[in-house]
């Protein structure tokens, strides 16, 4: 229920190049202002649904095999019980966005859509990698180290070159 409304907001703005140069798409109508509302409000309240103790999937598919990259249903519902506490925080961070863009729906600000989406994005992902696929947090911690020292490797003055004679 909540990712295809969430695409009411991820949507409502981009930049895109084109041959002709960079075109950026935002809400100009009220219709486009209307869809984004409803995407607001779908996340307000529906995050709230999250709270209701039910089935993380539908019979038949609660176990995605012994490799998956996914956890199982009951592993998902195995750390929502050990930590309940985190489990409504992640709820109250993605109600948050959606009553954030319900504000900006009212003030029809452009500029903080996009911070909103972003905000979005994040509040749906650290979900995601709590309860869906932990197993990236360690691939994403590997690839920030080694891009800290890239960055470092290439900060760094090269002291193998010798210097020439003149």
């Amino acid at each position: 229920m909540i990712d295809p409304v969430a695409d009411n907001v991820f949507n409502a703005i981009s930049t895109v190049g084109t041959e002709k140069g960079v075109v950026e798409n935002v809400p100009t109508t009220d219709e486009d202002w209307e869809k984004i509302r409803i995407g607001g409000v779908s996340i307000a309240e529906g995050a709230y649904l999250l709270k209701i103790q039910r089935p993380f999937a539908p019979p038949g598919e609660e176990n995605p095999g012994p490799d998956a990259p996914v956890l199982s249903a009951a592993q998902m519902r195995a750390k929502v019980e050990a930590d309940p506490v985190m489990w409504n925080a992640k709820i109250e961070a993605l109600r948050n966005v959606g009553l954030e863009v319900l504000d900006i729906v009212k003030r029809k600000d452009v500029n903080e859509l996009w911070d909103a989406g972003e905000n979005l994005d994040r509040a749906c992902e650290s979900c995601h990698i709590e309860y869906w696929y932990p197993g990236e947090k360690d691939l994403f911690r590997r690839l920030d180290r080694r891009l800290k020292e890239f960055t470092a490797s290439q900060q760094k003055p090269d002291t193998t070159a010798k210097p020439q004679k003149k």
